[in-house]
């Protein structure tokens, strides 16, 4: 409830206004359905009786919005995936639908994504929304290491990132994906993977576009605010990533580190991780060290093994259906 109505009253507010909302409730107990119900009642909204995740409950309203299309041709059809801590600019959704018909080659469409904070003021009991100028977002960055990193996390804006351009994918904080892309790489009733549960599942899905052909564009005059409440500069330091680490909770941890895991099984092909593993064995060894002694890792590693042939039947699934080699996803990696 802290953040849907600053949420709805931008949304309300777009200047585009060609959309239908849907709200997906993953078991609140805060008031969210009474304040939508009175204040939105044209809001499609769907319950769950508990939190199933963020990737199975985004399933969820992709899977409605595709059954609830009025055309048949999902070139032309979108669906916005936002949290629930974003705060859009008017023209947001305007920009972004500029470019959709003159990119068709694109997939998943993202804009500048900068930092909100909430000030606490004097009463303590009031807050103030900070709007900044620091970016939590420009985009998914890939590493030589297959880490993807938010491009720009922590910089001002200094207009370093004002060039429209293609990029590797977009944050699944806030991403528009042509329903076409969607459904080149639903997996039975799957668009993220829900096994994912939370965390990397948009990094998966981005991964997984790429190979099957599908661009993404960075439209940096679409400008939105996010919250993120799990966040560090794209640029830390190993030691400020490890102090960034500590300060997160337990299971963030669990599922970003099983999750990576997943994500290289999933994706990562034979030559280009034989080419990488200079860069990416150092790097998921120390990860691995880090989390069984400091973070009660082995749980993550067990589940990951656990989850093994569920991944590779997920992984056959998109490569008997992939149009890029893997010289073309090795460059983004590079």
């Amino acid at each position: 409830m802290q953040f849907i109505p600053d949420l709805m009253k931008s949304i309300m507010a777009q200047t585009y206004q060609d959309f239908n909302v849907l709200v997906i409730d993953n078991g609140s107990s805060d008031g969210v359905e009474m304040f939508l119900r009175e204040h939105y009642p044209d809001v499609v909204l769907i319950r769950n009786v508990r939190n199933l995740g963020f990737a199975p409950a985004q399933n969820q309203g992709i899977r409605y919005a595709v059954e609830h299309w009025p055309s048949s041709d999902a070139k032309d059809q979108f669906v916005l995936v936002t949290n629930p801590d974003i705060i859009f600019t008017p023209t947001y959704l305007e920009e972004l639908m500029v470019e959709v018909h003159t990119h068709p080659e694109v997939g998943s469409f993202g804009g500048k994504l900068l930092r909100a904070f909430g000030e606490n003021l004097a009463d303590e009991v009031m807050k103030e929304t900070v709007l900044s100028d620091r970016f939590d977002s420009t985009g998914l960055n890939p590493h030589r290491n297959f880490t993807v990193t938010d491009r720009g996390a922590g910089e001002l804006d200094q207009g370093q990132y004002d060039t429209q351009e293609k990029i590797f994918g977009v944050s699944g904080a806030l991403v528009l994906y042509r329903g076409q892309a969607l459904i080149d790489a639903r997996y039975k009733d799957e668009f993220f993977d829900h096994d994912f549960f939370a965390y990397k599942e948009d990094v998966d899905l981005a991964w997984r576009l790429q190979q099957l052909g599908w661009d993404a564009l960075y439209v940096p005059q679409a400008k939105a605010y996010h919250y993120r409440g799990m966040y560090g500069a794209e640029k830390n330091g190993l030691f400020e990533k490890l102090k960034n680490w500590r300060r997160k909770s337990s299971i963030r941890n669990y599922y970003s580190t099983r999750n990576q895991w997943l994500t290289l099984m999933k994706n990562v092909q034979f030559v280009n991780g034989l080419l990488a593993l200079p860069w990416v064995l150092p790097y998921e060894l120390a990860r691995f060290v880090y989390v069984l002694f400091f973070d009660k890792g082995l749980r993550a590693f067990l589940d990951a093994g656990h989850l093994v042939p569920v991944m590779l039947a997920k992984r056959s699934a998109t490569r008997a259906k992939s149009k890029r080699s893997a010289t073309e996803i090795q460059k983004w990696f590079m």
